[in-house]
């Protein structure tokens, strides 16, 4: 059982040392039998597998779900703040003409792609059908809607930054009452974005601490009930490394089969939501359809589930095992 780098007994004419493709045949078999081994000592115990995974699964499920629903979320409002636009309103004492002299003037400057002129009329016409205060509207002596211009923005200088300018520069007309961005509520939309996101990562933190935890102390109360094990393998000249590697390839599959059930997790959630979210999609006539996980993400999610995994057991078989020493 020994698993030091240097022999034993050291044959001064190396006529008995092992050759190289020998050595590394050897290192792997011996790795190959530890790793199906521990699956082995697993698979007699499956409800403390199965428990110990499951919270693994759990808890990476959680924020792997989140951050597929942010992607989508983000899939779906990436075209919103390319349609920016600005809203001028005019001043009541504005004559049609007027209005559409100052339409052909803002249609000459740079950075300006388009300009629809809506009239008092037309604008007072717009709000009867969509707000349906028709008996209210009829009522009024006068029509209290402004002639409105409505500017679109050249797509090179449709950012959010640019279209600020454009609107400061805007406002200094003196035929215009009020100027208003049409994307106000798209970037308000993406500063929650972006502090849901970072509650996802710092939720995704805390949870890989927690997996970490849960799995080294499992490896810490397996190393405790193979104490006397580890003692006599010890005492018979077992070196620290070849005592870790069971433990190692333990953390292993608490990792890999949690990581499995946390992607079994999150597929079935995505499923059951799917469904209301392309009927609500529907109703706006949109065509959009839920992302589920790719490639990329189940790779990733197994490999931090299994990093996890190692990382505790790492950490647990450290520290514990220096504690363990024969007498």
């Amino acid at each position: 059982m020994n698993d030091r780098n240097e022999p034993l007994f050291e044959d001064i004419e190396g006529r008995d040392r092992p050759g190289l493709s020998t050595s590394i045949k050897t290192y792997f078999m011996r790795h190959a039998q530890v790793f199906f081994y521990s699956l082995g000592l697993l698979w007699r115990a499956p409800f403390n597998l199965f428990m110990t995974a499951a919270v693994i699964g759990i808890a990476l499920a959680l924020p792997t779900g989140m951050h597929i629903l942010l992607n989508n979320a983000q899939q779906v409002s990436g075209g919103w703040e390319g349609a920016a636009k600005v809203s001028l309103f005019l001043k009541q004492n504005i004559s049609a003409d007027q209005a559409q002299s100052l339409a052909n003037k803002l249609r000459k400057l740079p950075k300006v792609a388009e300009v629809e002129y809506i009239s008092k009329q037309k604008g007072l016409e717009e709000f009867r059908q969509r707000s349906g205060y028709q008996a209210a509207i009829q009522a009024l002596d006068e029509n209290p809607i402004p002639a409105t211009l409505v500017i679109t923005p050249k797509l090179q200088h449709n950012d959010a930054k640019q279209v600020e300018q454009l609107a400061s520069q805007l406002k200094t007309y003196k035929q215009v009452e009020l100027v208003q961005l049409d994307s106000e509520w798209v970037q308000r939309l993406y500063a929650i974005m972006d502090i849901v996101r970072r509650g996802v990562t710092v939720l995704g933190l805390m949870l890989s601490i927690g997996v970490l935890l849960v799995v080294g102390n499992t490896i810490r109360l397996a190393i405790q009930n193979r104490r006397d094990e580890i003692v006599i393998v010890k005492l018979i000249g077992g070196t620290n490394g070849f005592i870790r590697r069971p433990f190692l390839y333990t953390g292993f599959w608490y990792g890999f089969i949690g990581g499995l059930i946390a992607l079994i997790l999150v597929f079935i959630s995505l499923l059951l939501i799917s469904g209301p979210i392309e009927n609500l999609a529907g109703l706006y006539q949109s065509e959009f359809a839920l992302h589920k996980m790719d490639f990329d993400t189940i790779l990733t999610i197994l490999v931090l589930s299994i990093g996890l995994g190692l990382g505790g057991s790492w950490i647990a078989v450290s520290r514990h095992l220096r504690e363990i020493e024969p007498r």
